[in-house]
């Protein structure tokens, strides 16, 4: 009895929580406040429509990219006005242009569980030149089948997909150094790793926390081209890795991950991941870690992974398979790794602009602690160490705490900062947005969204010169926001002034899936850079075809290849026959427009996998197999020009074995009827 007690009173700041969430929960599906009050309308700016106008024709001040989540996607939204900008397909199949589906694209999905057309994405980064976004590219993680992907955004295109292995639920995931050295990413659940073979080994769940470990992955970025390469890893203790950042200024060298399950329990975590006091706040010498690698205390083991890459001047994906990869141990390392005493489940772990302060965000705790990382060197001088865990040394919490944020709101998720020396936290439970100065710690300001924020965005919130004008905050529940749609609603992102002492509420609008975390940026950064068309003299797709007179019909056995043109208003050729029933017929499509925003689609009945949409001056490969004799229409999918009704063709399949000749055509040549005079 007294055992249980004991358990009880452990748990009495979660019980508090969690009855306060269910209050928050229940609460939320009110509309009026005690006072009457409509809440839909409570802390918006009078002058808020005016705001959040972007005049037709004009564009807005930032990009903004939004992580799907469940979706494998990311949306970018233009700032202020909020407007759905783009849909970049990542992880999942995206019949809008094919992704996935066409054969120029199904690589980039392949990984050593096969192909695989999904995964969670939850964290966007972009990429940095000296502490600050550079408009190159944006990285995003892959949380489910642990994948890191690289977005070109001169084409806003995913052009890279890599594989992690000895990674389970790829979370704290893709963050890159200031200039793009490297970047970093940690497994969220701990697995038992098979140091002799590769990948995740068998043991029994009862001996989790003798065998299962955890794996900071160190991936390479090519400076010119952003190709990635996997590095190194890290072996850590078999916690649970949620969040990670990067320092800058002194802290540049370092980059921080918050971590629970303490205590390594393997089922009903959240009792079991939620007894210890404290968890802990791991800081990597990611500078060190390298020079131990580079110098010979990287151990090799077997691998077995995909690295997937778009080809631009083919406009094809290619995979390529590798077979090991190095790893450290710290224990063997020393003064590479640190354990910092951390609020239980902390989440967000978020370093401000000067570098000097790290602020560790834990769901369950009642104050918002915040890190000195002076401090924290100073306590490594001096040894001030609370015992060790796998051989690396803990804090004494007092050695590296500057001071705690007070009363900050009930549930702690993610903070970023201002350029004036001001932290923005999430409050899940209370439903707010609390600002607070990080010198003296006293809370500024509150203002209450709805309902329940996760994650919140100040553009360049994460680098040494925050762009302090916007915040965008992403809740996780919106019921009484939108009109209804059934028992699945869209997420919602609301926009918050926060140019002046108070914050105001401009805008809210609705969000694709579940966004985690987002990042934004100046458009002047992005805009000027991006590609228009393709030019077709550089394409070197080995079915493109650059002359409407170059164009072929040709079979190899079973499998029948047609490289053909599309410009408006028409394909060549149009008219196809001696397709036989099975045949592997494969379109091979080059877009000869030389114009911005002029696509072409390609579409054939009975296709089983999509469409595909081909860009100015590409070429885009369909694959399609009849199953029955007859005449099969194929037309254009993207409204391209006044006739584009009339851009279609025709192909015919005949049965297996028929005699019918392959033999193609484009319509002839009509003589242009004579001008008709004028009448009066």
């Amino acid at each position: 009895m007294k055992e249980l007690l004991g358990r009880f009173n452990g748990l009495k700041t979660q019980l508090v929580l969690v009855l306060a969430l269910t209050a928050s929960v229940m609460l939320q599906g009110c509309s009026t406040d005690n006072n009457g009050t409509d809440a839909k309308t409570e802390g918006v700016a009078e002058n808020a429509a005016e705001a959040v106008y972007v005049a037709p024709g004009k564009h807005d001040e930032l990009y903004s990219f939004l992580s799907g989540g469940f979706n494998g996607q990311v949306s970018v939204y233009g700032i202020p006005s909020g407007r759905l900008l783009k849909v970049i397909p990542v992880f999942s199949q995206f019949p809008e242009n094919g992704y996935g589906y066409s054969e120029n694209s199904r690589a980039m999905l392949m990984t050593s569980h096969g192909f695989i057309p999904w995964d969670d994405l939850h964290h966007p980064k972009l990429s940095r030149a000296d502490g600050m976004t550079d408009g190159r590219w944006l990285f995003v993680n892959g949380n489910n089948t642990p994948r890191v992907a690289r977005i070109d955004l001169k084409t806003f295109e995913t052009v890279e997909i890599m594989e992690i292995p000895n990674s389970a639920g790829n979370h704290c995931s893709p963050y890159p150094t200031n200039n793009n050295e490297y970047i970093l990413a940690g497994t969220r659940f701990s697995v038992p790793l098979n140091l002799e073979k590769g990948g995740v080994g068998d043991a029994s769940l009862d001996e989790y926390k003798e065998k299962f470990r955890g794996s900071i992955s160190f991936i390479k970025v090519d400076k010119e081209n952003g190709d990635m390469e996997l590095d190194f890893q890290v072996l850590v203790p078999g916690f649970d890795y949620d969040l990670a950042n990067g320092g800058k200024g002194p802290s540049g060298d370092w980059v921080f991950f918050t971590t629970y399950n303490s205590e390594k329990a393997g089922t009903l975590k959240e009792l079991g991941a939620s007894q210890n006091d404290r968890d802990y706040l791991a800081a990597i010498n990611w500078k060190m870690a390298a020079k131990y690698a580079a110098e010979g205390k990287a151990h090799e083991m077997p691998a077995n992974y995909y690295h997937n890459k778009l080809d631009h001047g083919t406009h094809v994906a290619k995979s390529t398979v590798k077979k090991k990869v190095r790893y450290l141990l710290p224990e063997e390392c020393p003064g590479m790794m640190y354990l910092l005493p951390a609020p239980k489940s902390p989440h967000g772990i978020d370093v401000d602009p000067t570098g000097e302060y790290m602020v560790v965000n834990g769901k369950l705790a009642s104050s918002l602690p915040v890190f000195s990382f002076s401090k924290m060197q100073k306590a490594i001088n001096d040894k001030a160490f609370d015992g060790e865990v796998n051989g690396i040394p803990v804090f004494k919490y007092d050695a590296v705490l500057y001071g705690e944020v007070k009363e900050p709101g009930l549930g702690p998720l993610h903070t970023e900062f201002d350029n004036k020396g001001n932290g923005y936290s999430t409050m899940f439970v209370s439903s707010e947005v609390v600002k607070w100065n990080v010198k003296d710690l006293k809370v500024l300001d509150r203002l209450p969204v709805y309902y329940s924020p996760g994650h919140l965005l100040i553009p360049g919130g994460d680098t040494r010169d925050p762009y302090g004008k916007y915040l965008v905050v992403m809740n996780k529940i919106t019921k009484d926001r939108y009109l209804p749609t059934g028992p699945e609603l869209l997420h919602s992102a609301q926009l918050i002034d926060i140019s002046g002492e108070k914050m105001k509420m401009l805008l809210d609008f609705p969000t694709l899936a579940e966004p985690h975390y987002a990042q934004a940026i100046a458009a002047d950064k992005v805009a000027p850079n991006s590609t228009k068309f393709f030019k077709l003299n550089e394409n070197k797709h080995p079915n493109a075809v650059k002359s409407e007179k170059d164009v072929s019909v040709t079979r190899t056995g079973r499998t029948v290849n047609v490289n053909m043109t599309s410009i408006r208003s028409h394909f060549t050729p149009d008219n196809i026959e001696g397709v036989q029933v099975g045949d592997t017929v494969m379109f091979h499509v080059t877009n000869l427009e030389q114009d911005w925003d002029v696509p072409h689609g390609f579409a054939i009945m009975g296709a089983n996998n999509a469409e595909t949409l081909i860009m100015p001056g590409a070429t885009q490969t369909l694959k399609w197999v009849p199953k029955g004799p007859g005449i099969y229409p194929f037309y254009c999918t993207d409204f391209c020009s006044a006739l584009h009704q009339e851009m279609q063709g025709y192909v015919r399949v005949s049965a297996r074995g028929s005699n019918t000749p392959l033999k193609f055509s484009t319509g002839e040549k009509k003589p242009v009827p004579p001008a008709t005079a004028a009448v009066n």
